[in-house]
């Protein structure tokens, strides 16, 4: 009821794994695409039997390339969605897009499917830094595709990554102005981290990914990046997005606001609240193995009661993201009293603040909001 009800869609194909990526994508030499909308649409039945009458305000195409979907396949989806959940009139319904010319062909389709909104992976406006993050599409490519989004969709965001190699504050100045100039309601902008597993760490242990920034070049251009967005009317409403007045992601803040989602597809984790309980339900991550299990009749690995203090500590390390913070009245309904020793601490530090309504997370809090979490939910 606090934080909605929306859908994720997870599409695990890639036509190429990104070094910084640890997403749950593969890369494959064949796709039929008529046994995967058999194995969407019967999840959607079989998870609509267990939630229906709750209305979706979001469906969200993750990925993976969801752009890669044919859109008779996302066109069966969203039939089959709209036939099990009332949809909420201002429903948002996004699809994740590479920016290749290939793929915005497909976009029309989409449209008429029932997408309203893209997300865009450009991920830098240069092409050598393109070509060091392993991305297929030049920055050329990237204009045209997101033009193309741009006259079919009114809402279309899109992503970049900054605090890569070599990359000056300065640099990302200049690339942030231009990518300002060209966005229309949203962007992500995410700190590039080295993730485990990934390419990118491979290379790092041997010694082979050089120019990274250090901590404070990285502030920097955490800083560069406040500071420029504000000015552009841009807010920064989570750590890492960006939009323009009631312009957010529905879908994600039904995430950071702790509301229910149900996770569809290989890897999809998923909250739903049933007789006032908390579940977390989990998919198996590889393609075909899920597909298997959903033969069985369930794509789900496993659905797991989440205790009140994780709960608590869910909503925590969600909702202190969001530049609006978390509700006090739902702070203390979730057990939230016994933290507040934390909190004071916090508040005295200028690492946490409270509103009448809400805590969050100062300015100064913020850049190092994992560690101001650690310390809150600390015993």
């Amino acid at each position: 009821m606090h934080g909605g009800f929306g859908l994720y869609v997870h599409w695990p194909f890639c036509q190429a794994k990104c070094p910084y990526c640890d997403f749950n994508s593969h890369v494959v030499a064949e796709i039929d695409q008529r046994v995967w909308a058999d194995a969407y649409l019967k999840e959607i039945r079989r998870v609509g039997a267990e939630t229906g009458g709750r209305v979706l305000r979001s469906v969200f195409f993750g990925g993976g390339t969801p752009s890669m979907m044919d859109a008779a396949l996302v066109d069966a989806i969203l039939t089959e969605v709209r036939a099990t959940w009332p949809l909420a009139n201002d429903v948002e319904i996004t699809l994740e897009a590479n920016p290749t010319s290939v793929e915005a062909e497909r976009f029309a389709g989409y449209r008429d499917a029932g997408v309203n909104r893209i997300s865009m992976g450009i991920q830098a406006l240069n092409d050598p830094d393109l070509k060091a993050l392993g991305r297929l599409h030049t920055a050329e490519e990237a204009m045209r595709a997101f033009e193309t989004a741009r006259s079919v969709f009114d809402r279309v965001s899109f992503d970049l990554i900054y605090a890569r190699q070599d990359q000056s504050p300065e640099d990302w100045a200049a690339e942030l102005e231009t990518a300002l100039s060209l966005a229309i309601d949203h962007l992500s902008l995410y700190q590039l981290t080295i993730e485990d597993g990934t390419a990118f760490q491979k290379r790092l242990d041997a010694g082979h990914l050089r120019g990274l920034p250090d901590e404070d070049r990285a502030i920097d251009m955490y800083e560069v990046t406040q500071s420029l967005c504000a000015q552009a009317g841009f807010a920064a409403y989570e750590v890492s997005n960006h939009a323009k007045p009631v312009q957010e992601s529905r879908h994600n803040l039904i995430y950071w606001q702790s509301g229910d989602y149900v996770g569809i597809g290989p890897g999809a984790h998923g909250r739903i609240t049933k007789n006032g309980e908390r579940y977390a339900t989990e998919a198996p991550k590889g393609p075909f193995e899920w597909l298997a299990a959903v033969c069985k009749g369930s794509g789900e690995l496993r659905t797991d009661l989440i205790s009140p203090e994780e709960r608590l500590a869910e909503f925590l390390l969600m909702g202190l993201r969001v530049t609006d913070g978390v509700a006090l009245e739902r702070l203390r309904s979730l057990g939230g009293t016994r933290l507040y020793n934390n909190i004071n601490y916090l508040k005295e530090i200028d690492m946490l603040e409270t509103t009448p309504t809400h805590l969050r997370a100062t300015t100064t809090g913020r850049p190092v909001l994992n560690a101001v979490l650690a310390r809150l939910l600390q015993d």
